[in-house]
Formats: structure tokens, sequence, C-alpha cells
């Protein structure tokens, strides 16, 4: 995944992506999780999106190699902060009642500056027990483009009521945000908010 990037260059379509791997655990580890990797792409439409999985190459040596293949796709409803320098998710604009009705997915991004890796690694278990104990998450796994400097969480919810009550109400989470501001730990971030539109497992060896 790591010599990937540049695979995909020029291809119609795709505005931005990233090859990405994961933790060991939930995700939220030090050490990799060599068996589950991860791909991040923002297409200009549907039938661009599933044109590419189709029929580059790439993903059709990952599919040969893998015994299952997950495939969420998603629509922003909000997002703010940079990756790479860029906002790469547009937002959509829906009513209260439309999101509610839909699973919400949490997108999380950040480059660690390098004078503070210890102490956001030194975070990361009350981060992750925090996330474990949450209601109404249904999935969680830490990815990322480089070990220890450039981290990301994707987390699935029944809802977005669930997404905001973790938020803002649960204190471990709060204090982590509090710290993380205070500290700087951040060179760059990203937070971003999805609903999802579909989620397909399909066994592929």
């Amino acid at each position: 995944m790591g010599f990937a990037q540049n695979k995909l260059k020029g291809v119609k379509d795709l505005e931005f992506y990233k090859f990405l791997g994961t933790g060991g655990g939930q995700g939220f580890s030090l050490w990799p999780d060599f068996s589950m990797y991860a791909f991040l792409g923002v297409w200009k439409n549907r039938d661009a999106y599933k044109k590419c999985f189709d029929s580059f190459d790439i993903f059709l040596e990952y599919k040969e190699r893998a015994d299952f293949q997950r495939n969420l796709e998603l629509i922003s409803i909000k997002s703010h902060g940079f990756w790479n320098g860029k906002n790469p998710f547009k937002s959509q604009k829906f009513t209260l009642s439309d999101v509610n009705k839909k699973k919400a997915v949490v997108l999380t991004r950040a480059t660690i500056n390098w004078n503070r890796l210890f102490q956001f690694w030194k975070a990361v278990p009350k981060a992750s027990k925090a996330i474990e104990n949450a209601t109404g998450v249904e999935f969680f796994k830490g990815i990322g483009e480089w070990p220890f400097i450039q981290q990301a969480t994707i987390s699935i919810w029944d809802n977005f009521d669930s997404v905001n009550k973790f938020a803002y109400n649960d204190k471990s989470h709060s204090d982590i945000i509090k710290t993380t501001r205070q500290n700087k730990w951040y060179k760059e971030d990203l937070f971003s908010r999805f609903y999802l539109i579909s989620d397909t497992i399909k066994k592929l060896n």
C-alpha cells in the first residue's frame, strides 16, 4: 500500500485518494494490522467510482490477494480542517430528519507534531477505551498513511445523535480534545462526518 500512491495519478474523475494501513486490535495501536488495509477515494460520481474499482490493475491485484472486501459508500455532511493542505470532502445539504435516518460515519485525521508524539501515544489507550464504551458505535478502526505520525480513525454509528452524545457528553473524550488543543499535538488535522449510503462485504477467495 505504501508504494501504490502514484499508481492512480491522472485517473479521470478521481479527485482525492489515499492508500492506508491499519493498526492492530481495534486499530489504536503502535503495532500494525498486517491483515487489513484501506483505500479512501473521492470521486465526482458513483459511476466513476465503480469503473475505477472494477477496471484498474491495482484493485484487481488486491482482490486476488484478499479474502474479503468491504465497501463503504459515503456522502459528506460536514467537514472542517485539512488533509495535505486541503479539505477533500464537499459537504452536502440535508435536513436534520434526513440525516438522523441514516447511519453515521466519522473520519478523523491528523499529522502529529514530532515533539508531541510521546504525549499523543500515551493518551491513545484512554481514547480507545472511550470509543469502545460509547453507546451507538458499531465499528471503529485506526487507519493511517505513515506509522506514528500520520494517524486517522474511521467509525460507524447508529445515527448522528449517538455521535453528538459521544462528542459533547462523554467526559473522557472531552478531556482528550481539550488536551489536544492545549498542548498543540497536531500540525494538521481534519474532522469529517458522513452518512452511510451503502455498506457491502464481499467474500473474494
